[in-house]
């Protein structure tokens, strides 16, 4: 019965077809019904017979249609968690036509770790389901607890993060993975350490046991270890001195007022997982970045044959650079010398595109970076240009929980406009793949538009709002200040904030003299 009641609800959309229905039953009745109890009937009571009956017949096959289509519809809904609950343009041929694109899409591989990986598989699932993650292993140099150990399992960190950012529902699967166990005996583990320790018990290694979670945890696309040897990533710089740990690197680095020369991994000869090179072969896009980048980044490219299979791959090469300087890393670092500190480790030709960040971030936010040592990335076009990269320049930055970060949905736009212009590089246009994709990205950029114009509209005042004076207050027309709007209200209440705290020290200062002054004339 509580079945049967869901049809009846309004966001099922099916009761004005089932209304129509039952009005096209009721004239449909009505017509047959006069002329079984009619004795005699005139031409004129025949037409009137024969119009009830033919709206009623339309009117059922019509409610039947679209109840049915409806029908398709909310199983689509219901299977495909991409789409926007309330979204208002649903219809069975764009539904279908959706799961096509995902199904069909192109091939992406994504190497890198952290956050950065992270970011941009959030952003790709969105258009396609052959998307690979290739994540880092590697404990940094970290002490394991004791019943971690025990288990004899990877490093699985950056692994688990990128199954959670391609999962159906991201925000269950990270709280079930990050669930630390209260048993003593399990003291420093979390589902997520259980669930792989036991799925490589029952596959025998944990390349299989990553590649079988896939479907055990219902993600898209899948999830790679770069490789099965347990690396540890140690730095040396340029006055010779060597860091053998990760966590140690920054600091050191700033201590000494030293630049990485370069970084290797222990041991050298690590091999890739089973799987790695061939999905890299069949590639139709490699991304590189964007993250940490001698720590997350060129690590991974530094597994034996992994550079050399990515430039011998036929899939354009992307690097997405960072936004922000990273302390102890990259200080001071520009894009060029993010490129080039990749070109220098894993050799020319393993970037083709740089997709880099136009620099639009409110200074206010670049302030607070400032104060932790970290810098926006110097756009140094020319010098970039000269390592034989082709730069594309985007909007990628976001403000998320006061911290500058990578746009999910600009980083995959991109990515799949180079994927797409690629491809009609190659006389594709007429390629199913190809006619699918930018369909597909045409809708996400109309519906970023539409949010966009939303977002503004807002953002105005009311019309019934009125100055003091009693006037209407004017709309702004300047393209500036409708551009930089937030910037410029963000310095506004800085300088306000600031000249609060002026004026409260004043006071301060001034409620001490006189509490001096008081002191001295009791004396």
């Amino acid at each position: 019965m509580k079945g049967f009641f869901k049809w009846f609800k309004n966001e099922s959309k099916m009761k004005k077809w089932m209304l129509i229905v039952l009005i096209g039953v009721i004239l449909a009745c009505t017509g047959i019904s006069k002329i079984m109890v009619a004795k005699a009937i005139s031409f004129g009571g025949v037409a009137k017979v024969i119009v009830l009956f033919v709206i009623g017949f339309t009117l059922i096959v019509i409610g039947l249609v679209y109840m049915q289509k409806r029908v398709l519809e909310i199983l689509i809904e219901d299977t495909d968690y991409r789409l926007n609950k309330g979204s208002k343009e649903r219809n069975v041929k764009s539904l279908i036509f959706n799961k096509k694109v995902y199904h069909e899409g192109p091939n992406i591989v994504v190497i890198g770790g952290g956050s950065g990986l992270n970011t941009v598989l959030k952003g790709l699932k969105k258009y396609t389901n052959n998307v690979t993650a290739i994540a880092t292993v590697s404990a940094y140099g970290k002490i394991q607890t004791e019943s971690r150990k025990k288990l004899e399992l990877l490093p699985i960190d950056d692994i688990k993060d990128s199954m959670i950012s391609l999962a159906n529902d991201e925000l269950n699967m990270e709280q079930l993975l990050n669930t630390e166990l209260k048993a003593k005996s399990l003291q420093g583990l979390t589902f997520g350490d259980i669930f792989f320790a036991t799925m490589q018990e029952r596959f025998g290694n944990f390349a299989e046991a990553v590649e079988k979670s896939k479907n055990v945890l219902n993600i898209v696309g899948k999830v790679l270890p770069v490789t099965l040897d347990e690396m540890k990533i140690c730095a040396e710089l340029d006055d010779g001195t060597v860091i053998e740990e990760k966590d140690k690197i920054p600091d050191i680095v700033y201590d000494k007022v030293a630049k990485i020369d370069r970084i290797y991994i222990q041991p050298t000869n690590c091999v890739p997982a089973p799987g790695v090179l061939e999905v890299i072969k069949e590639a139709d896009a490699i991304i590189i970045g964007p993250g940490s980048l001698y720590t997350n980044v060129i690590p991974n490219l530094l597994v034996k044959n992994i550079s050399k299979t990515i430039k011998e791959s036929k899939a354009i090469k992307i690097y997405v650079s960072n936004i922000m300087t990273e302390p102890g890393q990259t200080d001071n670092y520009s894009l060029s010398e993010h490129i080039k500190a990749i070109i220098d480790h894993a050799g020319e030709g393993i970037i083709d595109y740089c997709i880099y960040d136009s620099g639009e971030i409110i200074p206010e936010f670049i302030k607070m970076y400032n104060r932790k040592g970290s810098d926006v990335v110097e756009q140094d076009i020319g010098k970039a240009k000269e390592l034989g990269v082709k730069l594309l320049e985007k909007n990628l930055s976001i403000i998320i929980d006061d911290s500058i970060r990578h746009n999910t949905d600009a980083v995959a736009e991109s990515v799949i406009e180079l994927v797409c212009d690629d491809l009609k590089f190659k006389n594709e246009q007429n390629d199913p793949k190809y006619v699918m994709l930018h369909t597909k990205l045409r809708e996400e950029k109309k519906k970023e538009r539409r949010k966009r114009k939303e977002k503004r509209h807002a953002n105005k005042p009311n019309k019934n709002q009125i100055k003091n004076n009693g006037r209407k207050e004017k709309k702004s027309t300047s393209k500036f200040n409708e551009k930089y709007k937030e910037r410029i209200q963000s310095i506004q209440e800085s300088d306000l904030r600031k000249e609060e705290n002026r004026k409260r020290i004043e006071q301060e200062e001034k409620e001490k003299e006189e509490f001096i002054k008081k002191i001295k004339k009791e004396k």
